[in-house]
């Protein structure tokens, strides 16, 4: 059966937000509604100006902009995934899928497009900074799916045929859900709210690239999986290997 989502985690206020944006306005309105919802805020209006706020300020939350003079969103993600892993949502005016997977793939944790409304953005950042504490699953010793394929949870990792490969957050907790229910049908709307948050469980877009990412990681084949299995319509399932090794 699958696991029920605790239906809140408390947030450890006060916690600090870095707003990063070329347009002063578009940082007052967000600063004003941050600050309603108890969050402290500092602010940045450009990518270069945005890593040396974070260098400074070590926030728990980074709201950045993807169009801005001198260095933009991409680019400021990109060179700050090198050394923090600080959760990030990308705001942009553009709304089509490869922006989208693009920011995802530099290791944005969401995507919101302008404009964009108050409560809207409050949702999003309670999720993320949700998932950010989310309980981490109970440490295991390394779990052999078959001869090709293990999977070391303490350590966030896959091992295809001796080779350790690192697992992003998110592709940790959504491994995690599938092999924890191997053999049964998880539909997309729980593996969106327990891996992403109740808020997202509309959001197969997210489900469908992360799958994706996944399979690169552990399949032979991508294109034709034998471990994350899609049932059309419904969701996904991960192999039944407990009844191979038995």
């Amino acid at each position: 059966m699958v696991e029920q989502v605790p239906e809140s985690l408390e947030k450890n206020a006060p916690q600090l937000i870095l707003i990063v944006d070329d347009e002063a306005r578009m940082r007052r309105f967000i600063r004003m509604n941050m600050e309603l919802e108890g969050y402290q805020v500092v602010e940045a209006e450009n990518g270069l100006r945005a890593l040396d706020q974070i260098r400074q300020h070590t926030p728990d939350l980074v709201i950045m902009d993807v169009m801005m003079p001198e260095m933009d969103g991409f680019e400021a993600l990109r060179l700050l995934r090198e050394n923090s892993t600080v959760p990030v949502i990308l705001l942009t005016v553009k709304s089509d899928e490869e922006d989208i997977t693009r920011g995802l793939n530099l290791g944005a944790d969401d995507y919101i497009t302008k404009p964009f409304s108050p409560r809207i953005l409050t949702s999003r950042v309670e999720a993320v900074l949700r998932r950010a504490r989310w309980p981490a699953p109970p440490p295991r010793t390394i779990m052999e799916i078959d001869d090709r394929l293990s999977v070391d949870f303490n350590r966030h990792q896959v091992i295809v045929d001796a080779e350790r490969i690192d697992l992003r957050p998110t592709e940790y907790r959504l491994l995690y859900y599938l092999i924890q229910n191997a053999g049964w049908v998880v539909p997309h709307e729980t593996l969106l709210a327990k891996v992403w948050g109740y808020e997202y469980r509309d959001e197969t877009h997210y489900l469908r690239l992360y799958i994706n990412y996944l399979r690169k990681k552990v399949e032979e084949d991508p294109a034709n999986p034998k471990y994350i299995l899609t049932e059309r319509g419904v969701g996904y399932r991960f192999v039944d290997f407990r009844k191979k090794n038995k």
